[in-house]
């Protein structure tokens, strides 16, 4: 197990180098934490995410997991999309990178390329795919890097292309909100140090999804890249997603 590390006022923890940290150290829980800690509902999400992908009629589609984590979206996107002919799925971190690994049936492996990689400095080709695809992976960045990846999103895609993506959010306005909040700031990090003996990690997801918000301004920046898209509300609003398209005809 990573050695523990507490997080300082002076750490930026959208920094690549920080975030990278964060789930490097979390990654061998992460699965079982995240499913738990969630009452089951993120993979519930997860399926809800890849319905709301409209992959372009006819051919043989490929596409990014962008923010791959463990791959745990990859069963969902197969079953629901056979005749997807690849997908690059792309992480900065490298135990979430090496348990993915793990994770890949042999039925789907060799439709499955994994890249650790900083996403936003990532060189993938202009106009390379059919769709992009995230889960719970939008959280990580502060608004600069929302629009960072906007772009990439447009520019990556091809004309009809579909995107699709999902994180946990604030849910304001529901009438359960408070306990909500309790759930993710007082009772994970409780759970986390006296059970996984972590130092702020699994709090740390915590704290970027109160910092996340939801994604309404993310939906406004794929909107002024040149996408049509449909900003989405999940249970109440404790997770939000955008869903859509590159129209035909843009570059």
């Amino acid at each position: 197990m990573h050695s523990p590390r507490a997080v300082s006022p002076q750490d930026d923890i959208y920094d690549p180098a920080f975030v990278k940290g964060v789930f490097d150290r979390c990654s061998k829980s992460y699965i079982s934490f995240s499913w738990l800690f969630s009452f089951g509902f993120t993979e519930r999400w997860r399926k809800q995410c890849v319905e709301a992908l409209r992959l372009p009629a006819g051919g043989v589609p490929v596409g990014y997991d962008l923010m791959a984590g463990t791959g745990e979206v990859w069963p969902h996107l197969f079953r629901r999309h056979p005749d997807i002919g690849s997908v690059i799925a792309v992480d900065i971190s490298s135990g979430m990178h090496r348990l993915a690994l793990e994770r890949l049936h042999g039925e789907r492996s060799h439709k499955i390329d994994f890249r650790e990689d900083n996403v936003l400095r990532s060189d993938l080709p202009d106009g390379s795919c059919d769709f992009v695809v995230s889960t719970f992976g939008l959280k990580t960045f502060d608004a600069g890097q929302h629009r960072q990846l906007a772009a990439l999103v447009a520019r990556v895609l091809r004309p009809g292309g579909a995107v699709s993506m999902i994180e946990a959010s604030d849910p304001k306005g529901w009438w359960l909100r408070p306990l909500y909040l309790l759930h993710l700031k007082l009772l994970l990090p409780l759970i986390e140090r006296t059970l996984l003996r972590g130092a702020q990690d699994f709090a740390m997801i915590g704290t970027y999804c109160s910092n996340f918000g939801d994604a309404r301004a993310f939906a406004d920046m794929l909107r002024a890249e040149g996408l049509e898209v449909e900003f989405r509300r999940y249970f109440f609003g404790c997770a939000t997603g955008v869903s859509g398209r590159k129209p035909v005809g843009t570059a």
